[in-house]
């Protein structure tokens, strides 16, 4: 190894460390298991080439694809860590993701539940993120191509959905694709102030709601839009 690919290399390291200790960890994201495996997922690895410089900056990152631009963005680091940690995934779990992306999230989920089903409705960043997740050697995801914004009915129950993007109204029927148990993570609302959520289900009926953090993220292709109408 030469001495500019050692330096590379170096700042590379110092930059995962600085958005580990800088951004996630002042998030409130304690759980060391998480914190250990952003240095495991290589986010570089799943961002597009020519914003790889970018891939530890506290932002969300476009989506480009053979230099085409989808429109879709990755959420920001500190929001994929904080999500990972209160899911509170278990090694025995199956989990849907609605909106593959990059298929980082994906490799995050898929490293703490047994398996993940990842549904993109844009077959460009479905075969991006399949290519990423590939070539991180990461053989739990399973990625289709199809419109998730009322969930993956045909596949349900699930014990974890993450839903990689907001939602302006939750649909009804994407809760009760969750097993007894199971958890869902999403960005509900409108912007400018949207509200992060893990909604567990905790019987046939009962839901309980915990409200993480306000934020704005773009809203899922074909998402359900309220009436601005009212009677």
């Amino acid at each position: 190894m030469n001495a500019a690919v050692a330096s590379a290399d170096l700042a590379l390291e110092q930059a995962r460390f600085n958005m580990i200790e800088q951004q996630i960890r002042p998030w409130d994201v304690l759980d060391q298991s998480v914190l250990d495996l952003l240095s495991v997922v290589r986010r570089e690895e799943f961002v597009p080439p020519q914003l790889r410089a970018l891939a530890f900056v506290d932002m969300e990152l476009p989506l480009r694809v053979d230099g085409v631009d989808t429109g879709e963005k990755m959420f920001a680091p500190r929001m994929e860590a904080r999500f990972l940690q209160e899911l509170g995934l278990k090694a025995h779990e199956h989990v849907l993701e609605i909106g593959t992306g990059s298929g980082y999230m994906a490799a995050l989920l898929a490293h703490k539940a047994q398996h993940v089903l990842t549904v993109e409705i844009d077959e460009r960043l479905m075969r991006f993120g399949r290519a990423n997740l590939a070539r991180a050697g990461i053989g739990s995801v399973h990625v289709e191509l199809g419109d998730g914004a009322r969930g993956w009915a045909a596949r349900a129950p699930y014990d974890v959905i993450m839903v990689s993007g907001s939602l302006p109204v939750l649909p009804d029927g994407l809760r009760s694709q969750l097993k007894i148990g199971g958890r869902l993570g999403v960005v509900v609302g409108t912007g400018p102030v949207m509200s992060a959520q893990v909604i567990t289900r905790v019987s046939e009926r009962g839901f309980d709601t915990l409200r993480l953090f306000e934020t704005e993220v773009k809203a899922l292709r074909n998402a359900w839009q309220p009436s601005a109408f009212q009677f």
